[in-house]
């Protein structure tokens, strides 16, 4: 049986990996620091006090953790105040998941971004928990944050169905017992390894349906 559905937000509810990523490139150059081939890749999925002591330790950054932290998130703040960019049939998707079993948020975005996203799309009642890995010991690929949202939601980590567009998130939900579905984004296709850890894996968010979901279980 599947008790809860579990989502993250970027790259499954909003398409706003490629948003990062220009925004944290441009800092990045901006401040002295440089871009690595994998530096993309590495982020996905890490928290904020992560990727800020990541720029600001392996690429150089000429700002401390908190800064990097503080002035990132203000302009993706403001890119969000100007547009919030919606996945395509993802808020249709959220809410028949809705109709039917209870769901969870599971983000590596901080909080303040979630909730902007969150009432933007009008998805916000559609959530019993949601939860930042700001507020969590570690982020994705480590179990933390979704073994917390599906605490507070009372349902069993291997009841639930988390729903993952990168390889550390598909690695952080398998790790937490999840049955993981698992849609990629064309930009930032899975490791093989993460592949592998997928329950299904879907070409986009809209082939998520509950008969697919029930069947999971």
């Amino acid at each position: 049986m599947v008790d809860a559905v579990l989502f993250d937000l970027d790259g499954v509810i909003v398409d706003s990996e490629p948003v990062w990523e220009e925004v944290r490139r441009a800092y990045v150059a901006a401040h002295g620091g440089t871009w690595q081939p994998d530096s993309q890749r590495r982020l996905m999925g890490m928290s904020t006090g992560e990727w800020s002591a990541y720029l600001s330790g392996e690429l150089g950054v000429d700002r401390d953790a908190g800064q990097v932290a503080t002035e990132v998130v203000a302009e993706m703040t403001r890119r969000y105040a100007r547009h919030v960019p919606l996945i395509d049939d993802a808020d249709a998707v959220v809410r028949r998941m809705a109709a039917r079993w209870p769901l969870g948020l599971a983000s590596s975005s901080p909080s303040q971004l979630i909730a902007a996203a969150l009432d933007a799309t009008g998805l916000a009642d559609c959530f019993g928990a949601t939860l930042s890995t700001e507020e969590t010991a570690r982020g994705k690929p480590a179990p933390d944050v979704w073994l917390a949202v599906a605490a507070r939601l009372g349902v069993e980590p291997s009841r639930c169905v988390a729903v993952e567009d990168s390889s550390n998130g598909v690695r952080s939900a398998a790790a937490a017992g999840m049955r993981v579905v698992a849609v990629p984004h064309g930009s930032y296709p899975l490791d093989p390894d993460a592949e592998a850890l997928a329950a299904a894996l879907l070409p986009a968010i809209e082939a998520l349906t509950p008969e697919l979901v029930a069947r999971l279980g």
